[in-house]
């Protein structure tokens, strides 16, 4: 029987398709394969060839020059600019504002054919290390609102070039979907006086049915009103809102689930694409007691249609029980 179930925090409904329910191996759908061969702006030896960069972890070498394990760099085609004036308009009963913010590509190993599931962990952390670097210098400027880190995984989730990389845009403004998980976070605290998230946390420990991998700082799990199959959530067990607070410990453990969790999938879903998105909080706001930074990953495994965009529910045909047994039994290679 199918179920209609609603997400604790922004009260949105998903339908999951029991009747429909698929395993892995009945999606159709694209394989990452990284085929090399061909000029790439983001290898050693190119750096000429993109804007200078911002930040980099090297081995050896001067900046702009090979020696590098990562390296963030402005994007070429931004879709915002750092420079010029943040000025906000009327145009009749339309609001608009100039295009500023901030567009960075964080550039994950040097090694063209590598994947970022092939880094060792330590590596991995690397990339939210330099995640959390960006916002901290981004946020001293003050017209920049929220900072986004995401990456696009393989050509169907997004992903332009095909050396590994992901990115981080800065706003200067806070985006509805944040501010639909702040409202929403915001009315359970104020209700109930505890974290919705550290409240999931105990509620998905629990039942445990959902946990794909577990230690002592993170908890990974399909949650309860996935909107697509092998959706995963990575969340921190120790509370805190804004991600660049995150201390040492907890960042080098950040890159060994992230790893975990994306060698499951892709033995599971044999390299599909996907998209990670970090969440969390606006960098101009203080302490949050009512939000709780997390990271959601989505295999590209269905697709947006009419009655998704038309009502805003979306079906998943695996439920997430089923996607994290699935995940849950293959071990970690």
């Amino acid at each position: 029987m199918p179920e209609l179930r609603k997400d604790p925090v922004i009260g949105r409904w998903v339908i999951v398709a029991t009747d429909r329910a698929k395993r892995p191996t009945d999606f159709s759908r694209d394989h990452v394969v990284v085929r090399g061969g061909r000029f790439c702006p983001f290898c050693p030896g190119n750096e000429s060839k993109t804007p200078p960069e911002v930040l980099a972890y090297r081995q050896s070498g001067a900046a702009n020059t090979p020696g590098w394990n990562l390296r963030v760099i402005p994007n070429k085609f931004p879709a915002l600019r750092v420079e010029g004036e943040l000025n906000r308009v009327g145009d009749g009963m339309y609001d608009r504002m100039t295009g500023i913010g901030a567009h960075e590509v964080i550039i994950e190993t040097p090694d063209h054919m590598q994947l970022l599931s092939d880094l060792p962990e330590s590596r991995i952390a690397d990339v939210f290390w330099a995640f959390r670097d960006r916002v901290l210098d981004l946020a001293r400027d003050h017209r920049l609102r929220y900072i986004i880190c995401f990456k696009n995984h393989g050509e169907a989730a997004g992903a332009s070039l095909e050396h590994t990389h992901s990115q981080l845009i800065a706003l200067p403004v806070v985006p509805k979907r944040a501010l639909e998980e702040l409202d929403g976070s915001k009315k359970y605290y104020d209700f109930k006086e505890r974290c919705v998230y550290c409240d999931m946390i105990r509620q998905e420990e629990d039942d445990q049915k959902r946990i794909v991998v577990q230690t002592d700082h993170f908890i990974v799990f399909c949650p309860y009103a996935s909107r697509f199959p092998f959706e995963c959530c990575i969340l921190p067990r120790q509370h805190s809102a804004h991600f660049e607070q995150t201390d040492g410990p907890t960042m080098q453990n950040f890159g060994w689930v992230v790893r975990a969790l994306l060698r499951k999938l892709d033995k599971t879903l044999e390299h599909t694409p996907y998209n990670f998105m970090l969440h969390t909080a606006p960098v101009q706001e203080g302490p949050m007691p009512h939000y709780h930074w997390h990271m959601e990953l989505i295999p590209k495994l269905t697709r947006v249609a009419g009655f998704e965009w038309g009502t805003g529910f979306h079906i998943n045909p695996t439920p997430p029980e089923e996607a994290a047994k699935f995940l849950r039994e293959v071990g970690i290679p």
